[in-house]
């Protein structure tokens, strides 16, 4: 196995700095509004709020590790930012949340009417911004993949609180709200440099793997995690009656007693105080968080085998240390 990198995310970052800056500066310039200053005022809000824009800086490494010498990649990365945040601003409405990466959501600072609509303000911006570079190709790659996360967040909503949802579902919706972005960044990055369709698909096949490894490894984090560390309360997923792949393993492997237990608590929404700590004890005592981790580093294993199929180069390398890294992130 390939030895993993310090924080593979903080190496690709260092490299990729300037790049990410004119990124940085093309999100300031088209978040800005001049007749509705609450727009750059929520949107600032959670885009300042420390990030990892992971998901620009794989469309950047994608196309400098493709050869691609142009400006539009920084464009395409504003894009796929610009529409993971209006998806965080809608989420957040939806799960009725309050925190996000350790600060106060923007929902509960303002309302969520001003959420909806400047979520949909910045779909708006990235659909400007992706018609930009003049490629049919890239803006059917990205506008596919913004109907895609909609249709898994509808899925996932439908899905809730259901018991009878089988890891099949649960897949479905990750590749719809998580690994449909990832892997449209990647791919757009192939595209965008010229790269051949045996590049641009392991590309794509890379940002899918990467993106389930990265929500299941998520959705653990909600349960072994470190609130410190992660920005959310550990439970969350628990308390909204989200069926997340370690919860549907348990209650797979459940006994008529504990799926009693899982009818109040999931399909009732009836839970108690200690609720939480014996849902975590059923989740150990079936294996589920452990089988639910290796299931993220078979995903990952996958993101490495593809983009170890692209030519040589120092970018390609340290995509390889991510995909490892990202499940290495819940020891």
């Amino acid at each position: 196995m390939t030895q993993v990198l310090d924080k593979p995310h903080d190496v690709l970052a260092d490299l990729l700095a300037p790049q990410m800056e004119a990124v940085n500066g093309l999100i300031r310039d088209r978040m800005s509004s001049k007749h509705a200053p609450r727009i750059p005022e929520v949107t600032a809000h959670l885009v300042d709020a420390g990030g990892k824009r992971l998901r620009p800086l794989l469309t950047i490494a994608a196309a400098e590790m493709c050869g691609y010498t142009g400006p539009y990649h920084v464009h395409l990365a504003a894009t796929v930012e610009f529409i993971h945040t209006a998806t965080l601003l809608h989420d957040d409405v939806v799960d009725e949340s309050q925190q996000r990466r350790g600060r106060p959501t923007a929902n509960l600072l303002w309302d969520n009417k001003s959420s909806i609509l400047v979520g949909d303000y910045l779909f708006s911006r990235a659909f400007q911004l992706m018609v930009e570079p003049g490629s049919l190709r890239v803006l059917d790659i990205l506008s596919n993949a913004s109907a895609t996360i909609a249709e898994g967040e509808v899925l996932q909503l439908t899905a809730a609180r259901d018991l009878a949802t089988t890891e099949d579902t649960y897949l479905q919706v990750v590749r719809g709200k998580t690994a449909a972005l990832f892997s449209a960044a990647t791919e757009v990055g192939g595209v965008i440099a010229g790269a051949s369709d045996a590049h641009t698909s392991a590309l794509f096949e890379y940002g899918d793997a990467l993106g389930i490894a990265f929500q299941i490894v998520d959705d653990l984090l909600d349960v072994v995690g470190d609130s410190k560390a992660t920005g959310k309360n550990i439970g969350d997923d628990f308390r909204e009656r989200k069926l997340t792949l370690p919860l549907i393993k348990a209650i797979a492997a459940g006994d008529d007693h504990e799926r009693v237990f899982w009818k109040r608590t999931i399909e009732k929404g009836n839970q108690q105080q200690d609720d939480l700590d014996y849902a975590i004890s059923l989740m150990k005592k079936h294996g589920a968080i452990e089988a639910t981790r290796q299931d993220a580093l078979s995903w990952a294993h996958k993101a490495q085998s593809a983009i170890r199929t692209l030519p040589d180069h120092p970018l390609r390398d340290i995509l390889d240390q991510l995909a490892l890294y990202v499940v290495e992130r819940i020891k």
